[in-house]
C-alpha cells in the first residue's frame, strides 16, 4: 500500500512553497526526485495515478542493466528511493502552472504550491485509434495495458495492434495466459526489436497479420470482434475476438506547458539533453520531450539532468539575490 502523506494545504495563503517541483511520478520524475532531494532541495512529485508510470504497468522489465524484475518491483523501489532522501510524493493533479516573477505556482487538485523550479516529467499517453466503436468499448474489450487487464482473457482470444516493441513485449506477456493471439499491423516491416519480433513469431499460440487497419470494433455488451480493411487491396474482412490491445504510438502529455515550451508538430517539447527550455527554470524530462530512444536508462537519466540543472538554476537565482 502506497503512503501517501495527507498535508494542509489550506494553513496559509501563498500554499506549499518548494525548492523544485516535479510533474510526473514516472522513471523520470522519480529520478529526478532522487537527484534533486540528495542536492538538498525541498523536493515534491506530484502524481495522478500510478507512480511508476508505464513500468508500473509492464510485466517484466529485461532492459535495465543489473535488474530484472517486474514492473511494479522497480516502481516501488524507485519510490522508495526518493522518500528516503527526503522527498515528499502528493497524489494530486496538475491543473495549470504558471511563472510569475521568480517563481511558479502550480494549482493541483490539492491546493495552491509555489516552486524555484519545475521539472515537467508527464510523460506521454498511449494513442488511441479514433476509430467507431473504441470509445465504447473501452474496459469492455478494448485496453492499453496488457498487465492491468490481460487476467480477464485467460485462455481467450485477443489481438495487439502495433508494430513496435510495446506491441511485441506485451503480446509476449498475453501469450502466458490467453488461448490464441493475433498481433496486428498496418505494414509489413515492424519498428520492433527484432529479438521480440522473432520470440513471438516462434510461439504456436501467436499469429501476425500484416498490411491490415482496424477500422471498427464490433459488439454488444461487450467486444465480439474486429472489423479490417486490408491496406494493400482494401478489402475488408472481420476477425473475432474477445478482446483488442492497442499500441500505436504515445501522445505527449505538454497541454498545460505550450506557453512556456517550444513544441514540435507532434506536441514533443523541443528540448535538449539539458532539458532546458526557452522559460528559465521550467525543465523537461522524459518521454515528453524530444528524442531518439524512449527507454527506462533514458527516462531516468533526463530526470537526474534535469534535476542538477535545476539546482544550478537555484544557485544561481540564490547568488543574484545575495549580490
Amino acid at each position: 500500500m502506497l503512503d501517501v502523506k495527507v498535508m494542509d494545504l489550506e494553513s496559509s495563503d501563498k500554499g506549499n512553497e518548494w525548492d523544485i517541483a516535479i510533474v510526473g511520478g514516472g522513471p523520470a520524475g522519480l529520478g529526478a526526485a532522487i537527484y534533486a532531494s540528495r542536492s538538498m532541495r525541498k523536493t515534491v512529485v506530484f502524481e495522478k495515478s500510478v507512480l511508476g508510470g508505464q513500468i508500473a504497468t509492464t510485466d517484466e522489465v529485461d532492459n535495465y542493466p543489473g535488474i530484472r524484475a517486474k514492473g511494479p518491483e522497480i516502481a516501488a523501489m524507485f519510490e522508495k528511493h526518493a522518500r528516503d532522501f527526503g522527498a515528499e510524493i502528493i497524489f494530486a493533479e496538475v491543473l495549470s502552472i504558471k511563472k510569475v516573477e521568480d517563481e511558479f505556482i502550480l494549482e493541483t487538485t490539492e491546493g495552491k504550491h509555489r516552486a524555484k523550479a519545475v521539472i515537467w516529467a508527464a510523460g506521454a499517453e498511449p494513442k488511441k485509434l479514433g476509430v467507431p466503436g473504441e470509445k465504447e468499448f473501452t474496459g469492455r474489450g478494448v485496453s492499453y495495458c496488457a498487465v492491468c487487464d490481460g487476467a480477464f482473457f485467460k485462455g481467450k482470444t485477443v489481438a495487439v495492434i502495433g508494430g513496435g516493441d510495446s506491441a511485441f513485449t506485451e503480446g509476449l506477456y498475453l501469450l502466458n495466459m490467453v488461448g490464441k493471439l493475433y498481433l496486428i499491423h498496418r505494414r509489413e516491416q515492424f519498428r520492433a526489436q527484432r529479438y521480440y519480433v522473432e520470440q513471438l513469431k516462434s510461439n504456436p499460440k501467436s499469429e501476425i497479420l500484416t498490411n491490415k487497419v482496424v477500422v471498427e470494433f464490433v459488439g454488444d455488451k461487450f467486444l465480439k470482434g474486429l472489423r479490417l480493411k486490408d491496406t494493400k487491396t482494401g478489402e475488408e474482412s472481420f476477425l473475432e475476438v474477445d478482446g483488442a490491445f492497442i499500441y500505436i504510438g504515445l501522445r505527449p502529455v505538454n497541454d498545460l506547458i505550450k506557453d512556456y515550451v517550444d513544441l514540435d508538430e507532434r506536441g514533443f517539447a523541443l528540448v535538449g539533453e539539458d532539458t532546458k527550455t526557452k522559460t528559465p527554470g521550467l525543465f523537461v524530462a522524459g518521454d515528453g520531450r524530444i528524442k531518439p530512444l524512449r527507454q527506462l536508462v533514458h527516462a531516468l537519466s533526463d530526470g537526474a539532468t534535469a534535476a542538477i540543472m535545476a539546482d544550478e538554476y537555484i544557485r544561481h537565482l540564490e547568488s543574484v539575490k545575495v549580490g
